[in-house]
């Protein structure tokens, strides 16, 4: 295999370490071999992106040019969408739709920065003397490592990359080593569109072996991790023996609030999209309803009849509404959060299991599982279970609706619903989440930052912030009209002194 592309070439594995199996978590088959790195990948793929950052002709390119090697990625992402959306699809359990919204998303991204890469050259500064012209300017950190998830791999990594680019870095690029079929295909395309040899430099493998490496690595200027929040907070501590740059996007536990006056079948219907789009799967996914007492139980029972009539099935069958978990292990995971959910108490209304088709049996799939009867305490509402379940807990009043909320220790996105203006700004204002939507649920803007409070993450990807996030700024000062100061040792000219 040489599934590694080290300083613009294909290459084996240095160690000749075994293939990874990458499995179809829509019935276990195996879908692909694909190699994997050792440490020693990762010294040689730092190398090439630290000669390419100090010494190599991406070094001299402008923020015009790079912005035009970012429209030419994203024309051949335009081309290449079905194939690329067949590949997430497969890779990743999502339907094909999906995978196809995944792949429009990316292409949206990089347009984004091809459109600002040469648009904040920086500023000048008023100094309030004639003689003196100071400016601010932007440059690149340097060396990145980028570390992407498993649950969106491609726009992920976009997300990174594209910024990453416009800004003119370099960059040592990881998928997880669950999904790395699309994040292949996609540097291919890179390479294509005419990054130069070392400016991006793909390395696969695990966190612990692989990932650690790249965060660790002298060479590395930066890390941008989106994952998990334990997996964030080792990323924090090795990156601090070195003061590297990090920006981390680790999760949420994300309030769904639906008040009373709210559209009840628009409501219901954007509950379920919020739950279980990519079985849950989803960072932002709105795990955590929070009903306003007038409403709820009518509010549950028609959720739980149309989770019920949810058809699951494999991404690519036009007729799968939704697909598989990613991997046996992780529907494990989520079936422990199940299990341990309905010993504290939480009323199981819809799910729960695994589905009984036969059609079905050899794959990961969890029927979409909803409980009610919950309390903020509970460890299902207060932990992110990452897979088809939400929770749904009851409020009276505004006040309480903010305090429910905002009771978590993350804080990356969240919704209210209701037909009142003042109260959903009121709210929108009060819930301390890096995106809140208004009668709305889940869409993001390339254009405008995405990131979370507290626990969620450090940094911000998208928007100019996004860029930035690459980019270190440095004033220059210049003194026009240089000419001695006389502060020290000039009565040695007046004595005569030599």
């Amino acid at each position: 295999m040489t599934d590694l592309y080290i300083d613009g070439t294909w290459v084996s594995p240095s160690d000749g370490a075994p293939d990874r199996v990458v499995l179809n978590p829509a019935d276990g088959s195996e879908l692909a071999r694909v190699s994997e790195a050792s440490g020693t990948d990762v010294e040689v793929a730092v190398a090439a992106a630290r000669r390419a950052f100090d010494a190599g002709p991406w070094r001299a390119t402008t923020a015009r040019e790079r912005g035009e090697l970012l429209r030419r990625v994203a024309d051949l992402l335009v081309r290449d969408r079905a194939e690329l959306g067949r590949i997430e699809s497969l890779d990743t359990g999502k339907t094909l739709n999906e995978g196809g919204i995944d792949i429009d998303d990316v292409t949206a991204v990089f347009r984004y920065y091809a459109g600002i890469a040469d648009g904040h050259a920086g500023r000048v500064v008023d100094t309030g003397d004639a003689g003196v012209m100071s400016r601010v300017v932007y440059e690149p950190v340097g060396v990145c490592a980028l570390i992407a998830p498993w649950n969106y791999p491609l726009l992920q990594m976009s997300w990174k990359v594209a910024p990453a680019l416009a800004a003119g870095n370099t960059m040592v690029i990881k998928p997880s080593e669950v999904t790395p079929m699309s994040t292949i295909a996609f540097v291919r395309l890179l390479a294509e569109a005419g990054v130069p040899a070392g400016v991006v430099n793909l390395v696969l493998g695990d966190g612990p072996n692989v990932g650690a490496a790249m965060v660790s690595h002298p060479g590395v200027d930066m890390v941008s991790f989106t994952g998990g929040l334990a997996t964030g907070q080792r990323i924090m501590a090795a990156a601090a023996t070195g003061v590297k740059k990090i920006a981390l996007e680790l999760g949420g536990k994300n309030p769904n609030i639906v008040f009373a006056d709210a559209d009840f079948d628009t409501a219901v219907d954007y509950a379920l999209a919020a739950a279980f789009v990519h079985s849950g799967q989803v960072c932002s996914a709105g795990a955590r309803l929070i009903v306003e007492d007038a409403i709820h139980d009518e509010f549950v029972a028609e959720l739980a009849r149309r989770a019920k009539a949810i058809r699951l099935g494999n991404g690519l069958d036009p007729d799968a509404e939704c697909g598989p978990l990613v991997s046996e292990a992780h529907r494990a995971k989520v079936e422990g959060y199940i299990a341990g959910a309905i010993d504290e108490g939480a009323r199981l209304v819809a799910g729960g299991k695994r589905p009984d088709e036969a059609a079905l049996r050899d794959g990961f799939f969890l029927r979409p599982t909803i409980f009610a009867d919950c309390t903020r305490d509970m460890t299902i509402v207060r932990e992110e279970v990452f897979g088809p379940v939400v929770t749904v807990e009851r409020f009276r009043t505004e006040a309480e609706a903010v305090e429910l909320g905002n009771d978590t220790e993350y804080g990356l996105a969240g919704a209210v619903w209701t037909s009142d203006g003042s109260v959903a700004q009121r709210v929108a204002g009060a819930l301390r989440h890096g995106t809140i939507w208004i009668n709305d649920y889940h869409p993001y803007l390339p254009q405008a930052e995405w990131g979370g409070f507290g626990k969620s993450g450090i940094g911000r990807e998208l928007g100019p912030t996004g860029l930035d996030e690459y980019r270190e700024a440095k004033h220059i000062y210049h003194n026009i009209n240089p000419a001695p100061m006389r502060w020290f040792g000039h009565g040695a000219d007046e004595a005569g002194v030599n």
